[in-house]
C-alpha cells in the first residue's frame, strides 16, 4: 500500500543555505503530522488492502476447501452412526447434524460472495477519485449506496477523508463498534486507527489499539503484513522494540507479494532498529525507503522522531539532492 509522501521541490545544484532549507522541510513535516490539509507523511488510505483484495478465485477455492473438511467429516460420522443405529430418533439426529453443518457452510460462502461483491463496488467508486471534487462525489455515492454503519463503506469514507483531514478520518473509523463486527474486521479497524494515530504522533492510543490485534487469525499474507507493520511500529515507539524486531523480521519486504507494503514495512523496521540501537539495520531500512521514494524519509524528520532516525534521514535526504547540500568554501590564506 503506497504511502502519502511529503512533497518538496527538487532543487538542483548546491546552496550555502542548506540549514534554512532543512528547517523548512522539518517544519513542513511537523505541520503534516499535526494534522494539516495534506495527508500525513507515511500514512496510507485506510483499508485499501481490504478493498483491493476482494474474494478472488484462489481465495474462494481455499475457503471452500477448508469448509469441505468439517462438512465431509460431519457426514462421515453421521452416516456411520445412522447406518449402525437401531432407533429412528438416533438416525434422524445423525443425519440432521451434518445437514445443518452443510447449510451453515453454504451460508458462509454466500456471505463471503456478497462481501466480495460489496468490496468490488466500493473499489470501483474509489478507482476514479483524483481530485477534491471527485472525493466529494464519491462520498455522496457511498452515502446513497451503502448504510452508514457498513464497515466496508466506513473504511472507504475514511480513505477519502484521509486526504484532507486525518482527524476526521479517525473519527469516521471510530464509528465502527468493534464489539459488533467479526474479529478480523475489528483488527483491521484497530490497525487503521492506530496508523493514523502514529502519523499524528499520538503513540499512546496507537499502542492501546494494536495490543488488542490478534495477528494469528489473519491468513491473507498482505493483510497480515499490513497489521504486522502497524503493530511493529507502535511497539517500537512505545518501549517494546525487541518484540517489534522479532515480529517484523518474520516477513521479507522484498517478497513480490509485499510490493505495495514495502514502504510501510521498512518504515516500521526503521523504528524497530532505531529503538534497539541497531544502526546498521536502521540505515539499511532507510535506504530501502529512499529507493521507493526519497520523500518518505521526511516522516522521520519531525520533532517527535527518534534522534538517530532524524539524523540519518536528514543525511540521506541531503545526499539525494532533495535538499541542497552545504557548500564548502575554502578560505585562501
Amino acid at each position: 500500500m503506497p504511502f502519502a509522501g511529503l512533497a518538496w521541490s527538487q532543487t538542483p545544484g548546491y546552496s550555502p543555505n542548506v540549514a534554512s532549507e532543512t528547517r523548512k522541510l522539518k517544519r513542513a513535516a511537523d505541520r503534516q503530522t499535526e494534522g494539516s490539509k495534506a495527508a500525513p507523511l507515511g500514512s496510507q488510505p485506510p483499508v485499501k488492502a481490504a478493498l483491493e483484495s476482494p474474494l478472488g478465485s484462489q481465495q474462494l477455492k481455499g475457503m471452500v476447501g477448508r469448509l469441505l473438511i468439517p462438512v465431509a467429516g460431519a457426514w462421515l460420522v453421521g452416516g456411520l452412526v445412522a447406518a449402525f443405529s437401531q432407533t429412528t430418533t438416533v438416525r434422524v439426529i445423525a443425519i440432521s447434524i451434518p445437514a445443518l453443518v452443510s447449510v451453515l457452510a453454504v451460508a458462509v460462502v454466500v456471505w463471503a460472495l456478497r462481501q466480495s461483491k460489496k468490496a468490488q463496488g466500493v473499489a470501483s467508486i474509489l478507482s476514479g477519485v483524483e481530485s477534491a471534487e471527485d472525493r466529494k462525489a464519491a462520498l455522496a455515492q457511498l452515502d446513497a449506496t451503502y448504510k452508514k454503519n457498513d464497515p466496508t463503506a466506513v473504511f472507504a469514507r475514511a480513505q477519502l477523508e484521509m486526504q484532507d483531514d486525518p482527524k476526521k478520518a479517525l473519527a469516521t473509523l471510530e464509528k465502527i463498534d468493534l464489539s459488533k463486527v467479526m474479529g478480523a474486521v475489528a483488527d483491521e479497524t484497530r490497525a487503521q486507527r492506530a496508523m493514523i494515530h502514529l502519523t499524528l504522533g499520538d503513540i499512546g492510543p496507537a499502542r492501546q489499539l494494536v495490543d488488542n490485534i490478534d495477528l494469528s487469525r489473519h491468513r491473507d499474507p498482505k493483510t497480515r503484513a499490513m497489521l504486522t507493520a502497524v503493530c511493529g511500529e507502535a511497539w517500537a515507539r512505545t518501549g517494546n522494540a525487541k518484540k517489534s524486531v522479532e515480529t517484523l523480521t518474520l516477513i521479507d519486504p522484498e517478497d513480490a507479494v509485499y510490493e505495495q507494503l514495502r514502504p510501510q514495512l521498512y518504515r516500521a523496521l526503521a523504528y524497530a532498529y532505531a529503538y534497539t540501537n541497531d544502526l546498521k539495520g536502521m540505515r539499511r531500512s532507510l535506504k530501502k525507503l529512499m529507493t521507493v521514494d526519497v520523500r518518505l524519509l521526511g516522516g522521520f524528520m519531525t520533532k517527535r522522531s527518534h534522534p538517530l532516525l532524524k539524523k540519518e534521514a536528514q543525511k540521506l535526504v541531503e545526499q539525494s539532492g532533495a535538499v541542497p547540500r552545504k557548500m564548502v568554501v575554502q578560505r585562501r590564506v
